[in-house]
Parts: C-alpha cells; structure tokens; sequence
C-alpha cells in the first residue's frame, strides 16, 4: 500500500488532494481506487499563473482538481457565473478569471483562502447540530460546486436526485472540436487503458471525434447553403442559429465517454443522499468522483456529510445500495426471458394512466376552496353534468398567457406512465426534469440509432453510419470484461430505454417547455408524442387541452433563429441602458 502511495505521489505531486487528512479514513481498497484515477492522468489539470492563484484562491476550494466548491462570492455572482457556464467551452475557474473579477470588487478579499477556515466551520456546526439535529439543519445550508470533466454517463448519476438544481454544458451550443493538451475531451478509464483494449478505446473513441469535427463543418455549410441570412438579422444573430443546427446534427456521433461541465447547487441533505448513490454506483467513474465530491464539501459544510463514510451509517447505506442491485440484476437475469430480436424503432408507448382522471383531478381543484370532505366532493362532480366539469376545468386553468402560467396541484391528481425508446441525446434533455419519477437501462447499441434528415439532406450518411459501426463494434469488445464501462463507447444517437411516470401538472411543463420550435427535434418528436397519447390513447381531451403551449409545428430551418433574434434585442435594451 505504502508502495503505491509513493509512486502516485512522485507520478503526480501537482494532482494529489490537497487535504491528506480526507484520504486518510477511506478503506485501503477506496484510496487505491481513487489514486489509480490521479495516476492514469484521467482529469486534465489546469494551469494559472501566480497572480491568477492569488484570485481564485479566494473563491474555489482548490485550483487543480475535477470537482471544487465556491465561496465567498455573493449569490448573485455564482447563479450568473452558472448561467453562463453552460453555453461556455471554458472551465468555471478560467471563465470567472476572464469574464467575471474585472466586473467585481475584489481588493477587501485579498486576505481570504477558501481552502482554510475548516476547523472553525466545523467548530460552528457542532454548536447547531446539539440544538437542533443534523438532518434539518442539513437542508437549510447549501454550497454551489462545480464538476467539471464528467463523462455523459456520469452527469446523469450526478443529476439524478430531485433536491439540487444542475446547469449542464451543452452539445448545441460547445463544439468538441478541439483537443486539450492534445486530447479530445472524452474519459479514459483507467481499467480499461490499463487492459489490451486500451489502444484501441483510445484510437477509436479519437475516431468518433475527428468524424464529429469533420461533419460538423460540412453540416454547418449544408446549413448556411439551404437557409440563406436574411436582410434583417445580424451576423452574429446568424451564425449562432447555424452553428447549433449543425451541432444539434452530428451531436449523436459523440460517445457517451465525452465529457461535459455540471454546475450544482444543492443543500447538505442532497448531497449526503448523491454521495451515498454514487459510491454504491457500478461506474469506476462514479465512486472516484464521489470522493473528490466529498473531500470538497467537507471544507465547506464539514458536518453535514459526515456520515457518509462512516461505519455503520453511510457505508452501511451505500452496501445496501450495492446488494440490492446485485440481487436484483442477478434475478432479472434468471426469471426473465430475453427479446427474441431486439425493438429498434423509436417509440412512446402510453402504458398505465386512470380512466377516470379526469373527474379526479376536478374534485381536487375543488377542494382547497371547499370545506367537505374529498370523497363528498367526489360524488358530487361524479354527478355533475359534462358542462359543469368543463367549467370547472377552464376557471381553475384561467387565462395562460404564456407557458410559464401554470394552474394549481389539481392537476397533479392525474397521472400517467410511459415506456419510451429514443436516442440518448434526447434523453440527456428529458432526464434533467425534476418533478417526474424516471428510470433507464443501460445504454448499448442493440436499439439501433437516430440519424438526422440534415445528415441526409448533405450527403453525409456513410460517414455517420461508419461511425456509428465503430461505436457498437467497439462496445462489443468491451461489454464482456467491464460491464457498465462499455458504455462510454456507445455514441449518443443510439437510443436507450426508459419509462417516465409523472402527473399532468408535470407534464403540461414538460411538454410546453420542450415542444418550442427552439428544441431539438428529437426530444420535440417524444414530447408531442406523448402529449397525443394523453388526449387520444387516454381519452383525456379536456386534460390535453389545458396543455394549450405544447407546439406541434413540424421542425423549423433553423431552430435557434428566433431566439438568438430575442436575445440579441434584449442585449441591444440592456446596453442601451
């Protein structure tokens, strides 16, 4: 053990956590885990200047890890710096350095370090939690932390919890064109550059990219040559409606090894409950990455995970996490039969919803403004006549004027469950919903791939395709020795199967929000889709009717136009103010 400590250590000085007194209570097997992703160079260290350092200092509890909180920064500060995190190709510590301290007044925060003051804050702590218990307490403080350098596979466990709000880089607006220090931004496991496939991961996930920049280009002139600038938009107003057409298009060819930036912001609580999940997770990635989560927020909110590697308490939780999915991957396997071919068409299946929502859900718009009890209310509206629920369903949606006007929690009576079959770049945008209970299987290649029209409108089929051949080839060799590993290969227009189960309340914000023209047109295809079978499959008109901003239009030539058009209006407003 000692041995491997100190070949890490002369390996990779600049990359060893800056507290060691964090490691020193994880399990031999944990630290050598954790070293292994330190010592295979898995995370890309940045580099910055001494006056640079003396800044982030300040404000970031360290300057050369993944993972890192913020401090000491107002509210304010951080939401924005979130906001445009996600649409920026730049990590949060280099885009605060070069779009943010020249706007804030930093000279009274030359004496802080946000890497010191843990004794303290624990000290703090301690004083609360004796008054009034550590699970309340725990979600009333919050912390904003940064993961950057996260696979595709991995931002969904971290995003997984319904406490937390998450910012995600985006595929539409970041090309991953370039390389960092010579590498595209992809994962390398460190078991699998480790084993005879390593070569061969790394030379064709390198591939998938190099397709990826190459029709991206073509795409882009594609675009430009079938949807001409208009007189009245600017260059700028263009370009961006282009490029995230072009991108939205070869997006797919991306593994799902590619690697994208979260920005979250949770309570103690949320994060004790992610750290739990991601240490029992069967993705290396995964129980790696929940350290550095953890050695983060203990300089920040010390107690308030602290029973997360404790015998007995978290590790407890977390082994049970582990036996009952080991237990029930096992049983799955043996009880049940396998497809005899595999469904390879995209499809939304409507499978469970109540015949009589409807009625339901008017008795529960009812009921705060009455003093009977609910099932009094229920048999009334059962005997209401057909215009009296009508009634009742058009004063309680009221007059929307927009999507972001929605009724009250009657609506939430009425539930539905669907099983849906769609690429996994759309599942990325619906996934991220919070109010919904959602559940996938691993991602693989057997569902077969979307491929965009534009793709074909450009002659550039064979050249996805081919991509799309070396993604599942390489899957296969993989699946046999490293299970949930494999999936890093998979490129991210295969499609994956989920089943979404969420109420109508829910699903009017869903679907409103995700059926604008401005959307991708794969997760518009699944959300009208789903909307059709609430009205026609469920018989629910009235309740698909109260959905009055779901668009149906069919794609438009360039999605982001009208956008990008708004926003650069609301620019003009601000600077001319």
């Amino acid at each position: 053990m000692l041995d491997t400590l100190r070949f890490v250590w002369t390996v990779t000085p600049s990359s060893w956590p800056s507290d060691w007194r964090l490691i020193v209570g994880y399990s031999p097997l944990r630290v050598v885990e954790r070293l292994r992703f330190v010592a295979v160079g898995a995370y890309v260290v940045e580099e910055f200047s001494i006056q640079e350092e003396d800044v982030l200092r300040r404000y970031f509890t360290n300057l050369d890890q993944p993972v890192f909180a913020l401090v000491n920064l107002p509210e304010v500060v951080k939401g924005a710096l979130f906001a445009r995190y996600s649409r920026s190709a730049k990590s949060l510590r280099r885009l605060f350095l070069d779009e943010f301290v020249g706007e804030l007044d930093i000279e009274g925060d030359a004496s802080i370090d946000a890497t010191v003051g843990l004794d303290r804050a624990e000290e703090l702590y301690e004083k609360v939690f004796v008054e009034y218990g550590d699970d309340s307490v725990a979600q009333l403080g919050g912390v904003h932390l940064a993961c950057e350098q996260a696979s595709n596979l991995l931002t969904k466990v971290l995003e997984w919890g319904r406490l937390a709000s998450y910012l995600e880089q985006s595929t539409r607006y970041i090309a991953y064109d370039s390389r960092v220090e010579g590498r595209y931004r992809y994962f390398r496991d460190p078991e699998i550059l480790a084993s005879s496939l390593g070569t061969r991961y790394v030379g064709d996930l390198d591939r998938l990219f190099d397709t990826y920049a190459q029709l991206a280009v073509k795409a882009e002139q594609h675009v430009k040559t079938v949807t001409p600038k208009t007189e009245g938009d600017s260059d700028f107003v263009y370009r961006s409606a282009v490029k995230a057409k072009a991108l939205d298009s070869v997006r797919g060819i991306l593994p799902a090894a590619a690697q994208s930036n979260v920005g979250m912001y949770g309570s103690g609580q949320a994060y004790e409950q992610m750290l739990l999940r991601m240490r029992a997770h069967p993705l290396p990635e995964a129980r790696a990455y929940a350290d550095m989560i953890l050695t983060e927020l203990r300089k920040v909110i010390p107690s308030f995970v602290r029973r997360v590697d404790v015998e007995g308490r978290g590790i407890a939780w977390s082994d049970y996490l582990v036996d009952t999915r080991e237990g029930m991957e096992s049983l799955a396997e043996e009880i049940l039969e396998p497809a005899s071919t595999p469904d390879v068409a995209a499809r939304v299946d409507l499978i469970d919803f109540d015949p009589d929502a409807e009625i339901k859900m008017i008795s529960a718009m009812l009921y705060p403004f009455s003093h009977l009890s609910e099932q009094q209310i229920d048999k009334q509206v059962e005997r209401m006549s057909v215009e009296d629920r009508i009634q009742v369903i058009k004063v309680y949606n009221g007059d929307r004027r927009n999507r972001r006007h929605r009724p009250g929690r009657g609506m939430e009576r009425a539930f539905y469950r669907f099983d849906i079959l769609t690429d996994y770049g759309a599942f990325r945008d619906l996934q991220r919903h919070r109010m919904l209970t959602m559940e996938w299987q691993q991602l693989n290649p057997f569902h077969g791939f979307t491929r965009p029209e534009l793709i074909d409108e450009a002659g550039l089929a064979n050249e996805f395709n081919e991509a799309m051949e070396r993604s599942a080839s390489l899957y296969e060799a993989l699946e046999h020795p490293f299970g949930a590993q494999a999936s890093y290969a998979v490129s991210l227009a295969y499609r994956v199967r989920f089943n979404c189960n969420l109420n109508a309340r829910a699903a009017m914000h869903m679907f409103e929000l995700r059926s604008t023209p401005q959307g991708h047109p794969a997760y518009r295809q699944v959300v009208q889709e789903m909307h059709r079978h609430i009205a026609e499959t469920a018989g629910h008109h009235a309740i698909a009717e109260m959905m009055s901003f779901v668009n149906h239009s069919s794609e438009a030539d360039l999605e982001r136009l009208d956008a990008e058009r708004r926003a650069e209006s609301r620019r003009a407003k601000v600077s001319g103010s």
